[in-house]
């Protein structure tokens, strides 16, 4: 018997690494790189710097009387029916984001009629903390500071 020879295959590498770094310039080329989020620029609005201070008051008086109306600055605020205080929340956040504004610190203080329900001062205390005044003083029975 005879032994046929065949023909050693070889191959070619030196096209393949052409084919790979044509498709790579490609894929460089056509991908658009992905922004991170943390560098994406973003615009708030946010509040004017004051040049000259602002006259704002010391601060806010709240009353809560026996029947639990509560009383701004002299002022009936919230029926003793309403149990969220959204006028209270609204006008606390004003005078909280203001003297902030103003590079002042916002104070609260709470005077409750003797016979006033403490839920109502929790309710107040509440709003005074999702606003971000963290100032409260009570007031004493007649008005007094302790």
């Amino acid at each position: 018997m005879k032994r046929t020879e065949h023909p050693q295959v070889e191959m070619q590498i030196a096209p393949l690494i052409d084919v790979c770094f044509l498709l790579l310039f490609f894929y460089i080329l056509t991908s658009k790189p992905v922004q991170p989020e943390a560098d994406i620029g973003v615009n708030l609005p946010g509040t004017v710097s004051q040049e000259e201070p602002l006259e704002l008051p010391d601060e806010q008086r709240v009353e809560i009387l026996e029947s639990g109306q509560i009383v701004l600055n002299e002022e009936p605020l919230e029926p003793p029916e309403s149990t969220e205080l959204p006028r209270l929340r609204a006008v606390l956040a004003r005078y909280e984001q203001s003297t902030r504004a103003n590079k002042g610190q916002a104070l609260v203080i709470l005077e409750a009629a003797d016979r006033a329900k403490h839920q109502r001062i929790v309710d107040v205390l509440n709003i005074c903390a999702q606003v971000g005044i963290t100032q409260v003083t009570f007031a004493g029975a007649q008005g007094e500071l302790p």
